[in-house]
């Protein structure tokens, strides 16, 4: 017993906050092992944006030097404003803000209210209307290209918005309506028939009941759709043919020509496009990841 007693006093202990169990120092290792790994990664995929930046503020004769240099000598902030007079940069940012604006708002309400239908109401052939819905993801945009270029030319449309955004207020897309189901799909149906029961109709339980609960999703929609049409550069193309109609993501071709291209002057104005997304981004990243872990797009 004596010697029970003994043993056990010579066992080591250890004082809390003054040394560290070996489990503790190996899974802090493994945490800053990771934190390095991941800024690696980091680092990588922003070499490109850094690059751009760092492009924008140096001269045109430095551009191509070799070794390149990520920074530049003289910085020159000048190639900004430079940039913004060397074209209709304040024309093109309105059409761009037009044309998101539209896009997105009918994108967030045809496909909540269709998701709604989906998720919410009962009728014949549900599941297999939503089975077509979703099979229209693997037709490709570009098979409809032509066929659609040929309506709205006919409708007379070409050189207007709404090729653009209208039609973004007939469903707006399978995707986001996906999103939105699924997410509606985890709401108790309580609510519904706590309305029903009160003489409230179907459009104003999507109105007042669902989307207010559906913030996390619909931001998620908002980014994705937001991004789709402030960088879209095919739909501009093909039916803005007047140069007052064009946005800005057409509009940086304005420093390339046959001969030449304004590097310094285009990764400016690149950058200032860029701008307004990165502010959006970081503005709803937390609804934007919310969102995506509401809806199951994370695999649980």
């Amino acid at each position: 017993m004596a010697n029970q007693v003994t043993a056990s006093e010579n066992r080591p202990t250890w004082s809390t906050g003054t040394v560290l169990p070996s489990r503790k120092i190996a899974a802090r290792l493994r945490a800053g092992l990771y934190y390095v790994v991941l800024t690696g990664i980091a680092l990588l995929f922003l070499l490109p944006s850094l690059w751009m930046i760092s492009t924008s503020l140096k001269e045109a004769g430095s551009i191509f030097e070799y070794p390149p240099k990520l920074l530049p000598n003289p910085i020159l902030w000048s190639n900004y404003p430079e940039a913004i007079q060397k074209f209709p940069f304040w024309l093109y940012l309105r059409n761009s803000v037009i044309v998101t604006f539209l896009a997105t708002f009918g994108t967030v309400l045809s496909s909540s209210l269709v998701a709604f239908g989906f998720a919410r109401r009962r009728f014949p052939e549900r599941e297999a209307l939503f089975g077509v819905l979703l099979s229209t993801l693997m037709l490709p945009s570009i098979v409809t290209l032509i066929p659609t270029f040929v309506l709205f030319s006919k409708l007379g449309w070409v050189n207007t918005f709404l090729p653009l955004t209208f039609p973004a207020y007939f469903g707006g897309g399978a995707f986001n309506i996906f999103l939105l189901r699924q997410f509606y799909l985890t709401l108790p149906y309580d609510y519904d028939e706590a309305a029903y029961i009160d003489g409230a109709s179907s459009l104003r339980v999507w109105w007042e009941l669902i989307l207010p609960f559906s913030k996390a999703p619909i931001a998620v929609i908002i980014v994705f759709t937001i991004l789709a049409n402030w960088n879209d550069f095919l739909g501009p193309l093909i039916y803005m043919n007047q140069p007052t109609m064009r946005t800005l993501a057409l509009g940086l071709q304005f420093f390339r020509d046959q001969y030449v291209t304004q590097w310094n002057y285009l990764m400016a104005a690149s950058t200032l496009t860029v701008l307004p997304v990165l502010a959006l981004f970081f503005a709803a990243q937390r609804y934007f990841i919310e969102g995506i872990l509401l809806t199951g797009l994370s695999g649980r």
